[in-house]
């Protein structure tokens, strides 16, 4: 277990929170402030806790090291006063004078966001001294960006050896409970649920739920790359033929253990991927394939899978099961996302394709934990230790 938040002494004390406010912002104007929101009892909880200073770091994008005004940070502190109901100060610059003047100059229990940590490539780079000059903002480093623990950069893991006094947020701890569970101790039956585009992506977690989990269902389009090695007819579906091996492997290996790996058995096809095209739902060794690309497991395959789920005690799901973003091709992924809901053990939804699906069937509120961390917990699912996890202190 590590430290968290509550384990530190913050009173009268300057706390540096790491937090993922990676949002999508459009000129100046936030698409989505989930990941804001996601962050703000860590925040208030600091702020309660008689902090004399909360100085809020963040990264925005791929600004590949260098000032990008598109990718400022400014609108985002400008929301998080919103959602705070109190000013956030701005600072123009990450380090250095700019950002050491504006939090000296905070009132107590002030508030501020830096500018974009990635305006400055040895972020990326880990570097130690660009860690210290962040560093010497605050007394206490507090981690909330789950987001960003699969990285090792200088704003996650090296700074925590300049402020030694150092725990994991309320965001980051329930993340780490949560995904500890599935990959530690999960209750019995354990039904993972993998989609998406590219079977590449998921190799490792496949790989490492095996020996875990009590079936396994996959859809979206990294399941053609199964049902082609199957000798199935894919037509124009999106392959990886370069994966054709790994995922006769893992066929072979889920066999040998026992484990149910089940594939869709019918889909929804259509010649390209647009609203008002002619869709048509075929079985998965119908050879009418040909013309089309598949694009939404069927309606066999959904009731299948809402089965194979029905007494589940844990399930983890990351990875839609069609272009859900088109009503065509949605079906297959809203009854996935109802037969989650429905379930009565911990359920744990990741990656942004899924948590936008469970939001579009209107059952975000009855999924037990919604994961802000894409690619972080695909890895922390797949056995991989997190930088940004194992630089914290344990308890």
């Amino acid at each position: 277990m590590k430290k968290t938040i509550r384990d530190l002494n913050l009173k009268g004390r300057r706390v540096f929170i790491r937090v993922d406010f990676n949002v999508p912002v459009k000129g100046g104007v936030i698409g989505d402030d989930t990941r804001i929101q996601a962050s703000l009892p860590t925040i208030k909880y600091a702020l309660d806790a008689g902090a004399s200073a909360v100085v809020l770091a963040s990264h925005l994008g791929r600004p590949k090291g260098k000032p990008n005004p598109e990718m400022s940070l400014k609108p985002v502190a400008k929301r998080t006063g919103e959602l705070l109901g109190k000013d956030v100060a701005f600072a123009e610059d990450c380090a250095g004078e700019a950002a050491s003047k504006t939090v000296k100059s905070l009132p107590p229990g002030g508030v501020v966001m830096l500018e974009n940590l990635r305006f400055h490539p040895e972020e990326e780079k880990n570097d130690e001294d660009f860690a210290e000059q962040l560093a010497s903002l605050a007394d206490v480093y507090v981690d909330d960006a789950f987001g960003a623990a699969h990285r090792a950069h200088a704003s996650v893991a090296a700074i925590v050896q300049f402020l030694r006094e150092a725990g994991a947020g309320l965001l980051m701890d329930s993340e780490l409970r949560y995904l500890g569970e599935a990959v530690g101790n999960p209750a019995r039956p354990y039904v993972a649920v993998l989609g998406g585009a590219k079977v590449s992506d998921k190799i490792e977690v496949i790989e490492n739920l095996i020996p875990r989990v009590d079936r396994l269902l996959i859809g979206g389009a990294m399941a053609y790359t199964f049902l082609k090695t199957q000798g199935k007819p894919v037509g124009k579906s999106l392959v990886e033929d370069d994966k054709q091996e790994a995922a006769r492997d893992i066929l072979e290996r889920s066999k040998a253990r026992g484990l149910s790996l089940m594939l869709p058995v019918d889909h929804v096809v259509a010649p390209k991927i647009e609203a008002n095209v002619h869709t048509e739902t075929l079985s998965v060794d119908d050879p009418k394939i040909d013309d089309c690309m598949g694009l939404d497991i069927g309606p066999r395959t959904a009731k299948m899978y809402a089965d194979a789920l029905h007494d589940a005690r844990m399930v983890v799901w990351n990875g839609p099961m069609g272009v859900f973003e088109i009503d065509a091709f949605a079906q297959g992924t809203m009854a996935v996302a109802q037969a989650v809901a429905d379930v009565k053990g911990t359920t744990i939804v990741g990656g942004g394709d899924s948590i936008a699906a469970v939001k579009k069937a209107g059952v975000e509120d009855r999924i037990t934990h919604i994961s802000t961390g894409g690619g972080a917990s695909l890895e922390f699912l797949g056995g991989r230790a997190l930088p940004g996890v194992a630089a914290l202190p344990d308890k």
